[in-house]
């Protein structure tokens, strides 16, 4: 059961580094829609297309608000309930195995 309890620990870790890693991306992505960004700019375009599954269910949903798009403010609160949610449950998983 340890080694289990320690891949469970491990996968939790894991995710955690990727909701962080999304956080991140979708800090940026806020920053560049601020500015002009070059649109045919490689790192740019990898932005958009990383985000843009993300973001674009949620503005279906919540349209933007004239020139204010909430949308990001959502993915990021329902992103941190998920992370939360489900580290939280794989952590307490491992640490009742190991």
């Amino acid at each position: 059961m340890f080694v289990f309890g320690e891949l469970l620990c491990s996968i939790a870790m894991l995710m955690s580094m990727i909701f962080k890693m999304v956080y991140f991306i979708l800090v940026v992505r806020m920053l560049l829609s601020w500015v002009n960004p070059d649109p045919y700019n490689q790192i740019v375009q990898a932005i958009y297309r990383i985000t843009e599954p993300i973001l674009a269910p949620f503005r279906r949903i919540i349209p933007p608000m004239g020139m204010i798009d909430i949308s990001p403010i959502v993915v990021f609160l329902l992103l941190s309930f998920i992370e939360k949610f489900v580290v939280g449950i794989l952590l307490q998983l491992s640490s009742r195995m190991g």
